[in-house]
């Protein structure tokens, strides 16, 4: 299979609804949300769930979470170390960082679309490694098109944790939830990187599909199944490895705008895209 041979971008419209999609663990995990009142979604949890959606297609994982895991390893040393190819490389001493690399891009959809930084201390079985590796595909942080409002509430435990205490319900917590956002991101897929870490065309439809179905099996306490919905994704293909147009270009083609003084779901929102001469968004509904 050949590298990806033209540059593409993309954009995807999604909704919350009474869910917190990407809690601050330095704000008592209240949805992400910046200083004008718009509300965040990090670019590490949408790749995030952008593996776990390719796990799922039985693609293979080098950054797995441990709920998710389906191998025998404990860390990311040892799954690199379980690379018959990688290990031994690692022991090797004249092996260079370039085959490490391409290694491991061979082997994990995750590190020749994203990149990855190996960075493993020496042992006495084998030697210490860095490695870095840039990966084409690149995720812009989510962004409310409003300010979204947050709704917060108390909540309480009904058994005791430990023995030996009469009440049970007097252990309080607080529980967020955006009651309505409509987030969009953006990213795009360079093709100088893309020969440098083998990433494919059949790979860059694979990240599509994942856009596609984002939150699936992605169901939690904290986004309930349904509460978080892919409605649109955009998809731009270039003719050119440079492209014709740049990133920023194309993404400012597309604009989202509520109807209404207080939306209140996506059919409050316009969304308008505008012609760019040569370059047509393919347009798909999230499922």
């Amino acid at each position: 299979m050949s590298s990806l041979d033209h540059k593409i971008d993309f954009a995807v419209v999604l909704s919350v609804t009474c869910a917190n999609p990407n809690g601050d663990p330095l704000n008592g995990n209240r949805p992400r949300q910046n200083y004008d009142g718009y509300g965040e979604i990090s670019d590490v949890a949408l790749k995030r769930k952008i593996r776990n959606r390719l796990q799922d297609m039985g693609e293979t994982i080098f950054v797995q979470s441990n709920d998710r895991k389906v191998d025998e390893y404990d860390s990311l040393r040892e799954r690199a170390e379980g690379n018959a190819e990688l290990n031994q490389i690692l022991k090797a001493k004249t092996s260079s960082s370039d085959d490490f690399a391409k290694a491991a891009c061979r082997e994990w959809i995750d590190v020749r679309s994203f990149g990855q930084v190996f960075a493993f201390k020496g042992t006495g079985n084998g030697g210490g490694v860095s490695v870095g590796v840039r990966g084409p595909v690149s995720i812009h942080t989510a962004r409310s098109v409003d300010p979204i409002d947050i709704s917060s509430m108390q909540i309480t435990k009904s058994v005791n944790s430990e023995p030996g205490k009469d009440r049970g319900s007097d252990t309080m917590g607080m529980k967020h939830r955006v009651d309505f956002g409509l987030y969009v991101f953006y990213g795009s897929i360079n093709t100088q990187l893309a020969e440098k870490t083998g990433f494919t065309n059949e790979d860059a439809e694979k990240i599509k599909q994942a856009l596609l179905t984002l939150f699936e099996n992605d169901l939690s306490s904290a986004r309930p199944e349904g509460s978080m919905e892919v409605h649109k994704v955009y998809w731009w293909e270039h003719s050119s490895k440079l492209g014709q147009y740049s990133s920023a270009k194309v993404h400012r083609s597309l604009q989202v705008k509520s109807k209404v003084e207080e939306p209140r779901s996506f059919e409050d929102y316009a969304i308008e895209l505008y012609d760019l001469d040569g370059l047509k968004a393919e347009v798909l509904d999230g499922r």
